[in-house]
């Protein structure tokens, strides 16, 4: 089947675009560079905070909730520094990023155990649930691997030390933030240039755009696994991008994330799915496992068939939505108006 995805803009679609945009008042304002950096310095802010406010609960262990918000809150918080500081980074910052980027990894399996016992407490919540004896058997196995994972994953974390990155990151934007309120206010004092905010804003979205078309690509030539979570990282990367412009007020951008939101949670559950598929492979090929339930781990295999029928189902969904839908050639549309004219774009009514 041919591929539709393309990164280069369609110039009708452009073009209409900026025409509506150019019919737009006179009076229309936007924001200062220095103003908008500020805006986006505060938004990080805002992110690090979250990010840190979840540290107790996770700590504690029995917060599910709380795990998944930190990892989210950690892609948020990266992508925002991403835009305020793309490469070369300074060293104190690429350690920092590097350390925002392990305390999600360290949650990973902890997050998916999380939703595989959820998973399996509806699938026992039935009344007449099928094969209840395997999925009774891969919950236990979910409880070990969660309080196996999770043990694992406090270490990490302890090493890492959340409060000093919390302190260190916050210095940092604080320094960034002092600046501009000196180079506003003391005009005797010669202030460092601002790059123009939307030129900056415009290559992240051009990088970012790329990434995930080309995954996307990637994805539809060779549907493994690995290359459609691939896919579904670079959704995300899109999306929390995105959240950037939608601050801003760029018109059309809600559309957007509403879109990739379905996208993200569509990937979301052939991910389940994918690491449902692991654990189940994984308990039954234990040797004792195998020895002692010999007609539990035939009753395993077969949900591991179920589950690969319904993952194909979704594979076959998320082709359709990611190839040439209605919302996809929306959303390049959009994209492309973005790239084309970035100041019209983040024009202020």
């Amino acid at each position: 089947m041919a591929d539709h995805i393309t990164h280069h803009p369609n110039p009708d679609a452009v073009n209409a675009a900026i025409a509506t945009v150019a019919s737009a008042p006179a009076d229309t304002l936007m924001l200062t560079d220095a103003e908008s950096w500020k805006r986006v310095r505060e938004l990080a802010l805002r992110q690090l905070n979250r990010f840190i406010s979840y540290e107790a609960k996770v700590l504690k262990g029995d917060h599910a909730d709380a795990i998944h918000d930190m990892r989210v809150a950690s892609r948020r918080l990266q992508q925002v520094l991403d835009l305020l500081y793309p490469k070369p980074r300074l060293p104190e910052l690429r350690r920092m990023r590097r350390e925002i980027r392990r305390c999600r990894q360290v949650l990973g399996e902890v997050r998916n155990c999380d939703v595989l016992l959820e998973l399996a407490g509806r699938s026992l919540g039935r009344k007449r649930s099928a094969r209840r004896e395997a999925w009774t058997a891969l919950q236990h196995f979910l409880l070990m691997r969660r309080s196996e994972g999770f043990l694992r994953a406090m270490r990490k974390l302890g090493k890492i030390n959340l409060a000093i990155l919390y302190v260190s990151l916050k210095e940092f934007l604080h320094r960034e933030r002092a600046h501009d309120h000196a180079g506003a206010h003391h005009h005797h004092e010669p202030a460092a240039p601002h790059p123009n905010f939307a030129d900056a804003l415009n290559a992240a979205l051009d990088s970012t755009w790329k990434r995930f078309t080309d995954q996307l690509a990637e994805s539809h030539r060779h549907p493994r696994p690995e290359v459609i979570h691939g896919a579904r990282i670079a959704t995300k990367r899109l999306r929390y991008l995105l959240e950037v412009f939608h601050d801003f007020g760029v018109a059309g951008s809600t559309e957007a994330l509403i879109w990739l939101r379905q996208l993200q949670q569509h990937l979301g559950d052939w991910h389940d799915l994918e690491v449902l598929e692991q654990m189940m492979i994984a308990m039954v090929a234990r040797p004792e496992f195998l020895r002692d339930h010999l007609p539990l781990a035939m009753n395993v295999e077969k949900l591991i068939l179920r589950n690969r029928e319904s993952k194909m189902g979704l594979e076959e969904k998320y082709s359709r939505m990611s190839r040439d839908s209605a919302d996809m050639r929306r959303l390049k549309e959009w994209v492309a108006y973005v790239l084309a004219s970035p100041s019209a774009a983040l024009a202020k009514g």
